[in-house]
C-alpha cells in the first residue's frame, strides 16, 4: 500500500449508492471525498487534488458531462470513470469524446468497478511520473542539477536551491508546455490536499524568473496561467 492513500472524488447523487461505493472503496484503502451534485464536484476539484474521479452523468444542477468538460478545458487530466444509467452507445461515445477515461453502465458489478478504479490509479501514477528528467537539465543559458540542489542561472552564477524549489522546478519541467494546476502542485510539492493561498507558489515563480529569465517582466520560460496554474515553456 502507498504511504499516502490514493484520493478519489465520488460524484453520485443517489445517497444509498454513494454510501455503498464509499464504504467499499474505503475498504480497498482509498481516501474518499463525496459530492452529490455537479456544483459540489467542481468546488471540490478546485480545492483538492484527486488521483481518480468517479462521476455520475445524471446529476442535479450541473450534469456530469459538463463537469467533465470543465475539467478538460482547464487542463486537469485526472483519470475519470463515468457511471451512467443511460445504456446506449451514443452516450458512451459522447462521454469518451469529452475526455472520460472509462465508462461503466448502471447497474454494474462491484468487482468490475473496483478493477476499473485500480486500472485508473495506475494511469494516474503514469501521468505523475511521465517525462522523467536527467539529473542535470539545461535550458537556454541555465543549468539545474536536481541531485545537488544547485543551479547556474542566466549570468552563470551558482544558485543553491531549496528542496521545494527543486521539486517545483522538476514538476513544471516534466510537464513542459502544459499547464500544471495549482492543486496538483500543492499535492505533489507540499503534500497537502488543500492550501489556503496561491501566494506561496507565486513567490517561487517570481524567484525562478529572477534566477533564469533574461527579462523577468517578460518571461520566456516560467508563466502563470490566471486562475488555473503554471507552465514551463521551452
Amino acid at each position: 500500500m502507498p504511504t499516502q492513500p490514493y484520493s478519489i472524488l465520488l460524484v453520485e447523487d443517489e445517497e444509498n449508492l454513494q454510501e455503498a461505493l464509499k464504504l467499499n472503496l474505503e475498504l480497498e484503502g482509498y481516501t474518499i471525498s463525496s459530492a452529490y451534485n455537479g456544483a459540489e464536484a467542481l468546488k471540490a476539484i478546485q480545492q483538492e487534488h484527486f488521483d481518480v474521479i468517479i462521476l455520475d452523468i445524471m446529476l442535479p444542477e450541473i450534469d456530469g458531462i459538463s463537469v467533465l468538460e470543465n475539467l478538460r478545458i482547464n487542463g486537469n487530466n485526472v483519470p475519470v470513470l463515468i457511471l451512467s444509467a443511460k445504456n446506449n452507445s451514443a452516450d458512451r461515445v459522447l462521454g469518451l469524446k469529452k475526455g472520460a477515461d472509462d465508462y461503466l453502465n448502471k447497474p454494474f458489478n462491484l468487482e468490475e468497478l473496483l478493477l476499473r478504479v485500480q486500472n485508473l490509479i495506475k494511469k494516474s501514477e503514469q501521468i505523475a511520473l511521465k517525462n522523467p528528467l536527467p539529473d542535470i537539465y539545461h535550458f537556454g543559458k541555465n543549468k539545474i542539477d536536481f541531485k545537488a540542489l544547485e543551479a547556474f542561472g542566466k549570468n552563470a552564477e551558482k544558485l543553491t536551491l531549496t528542496k521545494k524549489e527543486i521539486m517545483l522546478l522538476k514538476l513544471l519541467i516534466e510537464n513542459k508546455n502544459e499547464v500544471v494546476t495549482r492543486e496538483k502542485i500543492l499535492q505533489a510539492v507540499w503534500g497537502y490536499n488543500v492550501y489556503p493561498t496561491t501566494r506561496t507558489i507565486d513567490n517561487f515563480i517570481l524567484s525562478f524568473r529572477k534566477y533564469f529569465e533574461e527579462d523577468s517582466r517578460n518571461p520566456r520560460y516560467f508563466h502563470s496561467v490566471r486562475g488555473v496554474g503554471y507552465r514551463f515553456t521551452e
